[in-house]
């Protein structure tokens, strides 16, 4: 099976609109270690900048710009199985591959599925031990709570975008425009908008044909999408799951980044003998998160 750990990532970013962005971006980041996922933050500008002529002394004191978030790691796996009786009645290493086929794919989906319920969850699954998604990190009170260990409640610079106000096909067009408009620096700006079954609903219900909204070519031609302020707006409900229910995300995936072990990205472990069983044991590993270098940029609407 181990000839296929590039086939498990490779499927489970192209089910899911945001993976598949952030693949494409380069912001899918491998490491090789590490106790925790750190990513560094320029949330203030340098306040040693002065204008001078001539000898006027210059300003050389210590300007604290820098911070960093810290993100935990989330583990996850999935188990692969053959019994001893189908090993033995299939000779051959590619006869147990083909026996195992199915049961792969299957692992490739729910793995696939599960990965996505997390990219859009809380981060609150399995007693805290799911990935830390865009409900966590896009929040819809982004006021309070802690993400990356830095807790919004006493620092403004780390506060997304939200906007919770009642929505509709008549009013979603000037709400979207807003939340552009809000998180836009100049040329930084969100480079994908995310909405599920509702949101895109609304959406797709306000387009004017006097306007100009053209298919998207910057994501996968396999997601449902259009393009609005040239931004892709695409629909990516997460498997149905209720945590993403009435959410559009406003994203830069400049400050976006999903960041995986290289040795444990939807990676398929040696077959494994049980001490109490006649079988086999597959094991397909994860370890990861959903991280974010600066959640200003970062916004949500939710209806």
């Amino acid at each position: 099976m181990c000839h296929r750990s590039g086939e498990f990532a490779d499927n489970v970013t192209k089910k899911n609109a945001l993976l598949q962005k952030l693949s494409d971006v380069g912001a899918i980041k491998k490491h090789s270690g590490g106790r925790t996922i750190v990513k560094e933050l320029d949330y203030a500008e340098n306040s040693t900048f002065k204008y001078y002529s001539g000898y006027e002394t210059l300003d050389v004191s210590a300007a604290e710009v820098l911070s960093a978030a810290e993100y935990n790691w989330r583990q996850a796996a999935v188990a692969v199985t053959i019994s001893g009786l189908e090993e033995r009645q299939n000779s051959g290493s590619e006869a147990v591959i083909n026996l195992l086929s199915s049961r792969i794919t299957n692992a490739m989906r729910t793995m696939s599925n599960k990965v996505s319920e997390g990219i859009y969850s809380d981060g609150t699954g399995t007693s805290g031990k799911q990935i830390d998604g865009l409900k966590a990190i896009v929040a819809d009170d982004p006021t309070t709570g802690e993400v990356g260990g830095i807790n919004a409640a006493n620092f403004s610079f780390w506060r997304n975008y939200a906007d919770s106000a009642a929505t509709s096909a008549g009013n979603i067009l000037s709400r979207m425009n807003l939340a552009i408009n809000t998180i836009t620096r100049g040329a930084d700006r969100p480079d994908i908008i995310v909405g599920d079954l509702t949101m895109f609903g609304y959406f797709q219900s306000a387009l004017d044909v006097n306007q100009r909204f053209t298919s998207s070519d910057s994501v996968d031609g396999s997601f449902v999408s259009y393009s609005y302020q040239n931004i892709p707006v695409v629909l990516d409900d997460a498997t149905g799951i209720s945590t993403t229910h009435n959410r559009m995300y406003f994203l830069n995936t400049d400050y976006l980044f999903f960041d995986v072990h290289q040795g444990a990205y939807m990676t398929p472990l040696e077959g494994m003998r049980p001490t109490n069983q006649d079988a086999m044991v597959f094991p397909i590993i994860f370890q990861g998160n959903l991280t974010c270098s600066n959640r200003e940029q970062q916004g949500v609407i939710t209806a």
